[in-house]
């Protein structure tokens, strides 16, 4: 059940605009980078509280997506750029980057 409200709040919610923007760019450099060290990051301190290994790598992936969630949600008011999911496809493999190498960095 949680996981149909999850589904539907996302695809009914609306974007006011969409920006037009390409696959590559110093912007999707920024969020690439900025997700991975979000990702390490939120890693490193889920484990320093005492999380277990699977736990904290679940803790610093969906801390660094829900950030470049929120920053997409923020670029999507009127006066904002537009809702980028090119953006934020460069968010989620930044996440999964950061955790990956995390984990070789550690284990």
């Amino acid at each position: 059940m949680r996981i149909f409200l999850l589904l539907a709040l996302i695809l009914l919610s609306g974007c006011s605009h969409m920006a037009q923007d390409g696959w590559t760019g110093r912007d999707k450099a920024q969020h690439f980078l900025s997700s991975a060290m979000l990702s390490a990051a939120g890693n490193e301190y889920a484990q320093r509280r005492g999380m277990s290994r699977d736990r904290s790598g679940a803790v610093g992936v969906m801390f660094s997506i829900s950030t470049g969630a929120s920053k997409e949600l923020w670029d999507s008011r009127p006066v904002g750029s537009g809702w980028s999911w090119k953006d934020f496809a460069w968010d989620v493999a930044g996440a999964t980057t950061g955790y990956a190498v995390w984990q070789m960095a550690h284990y």
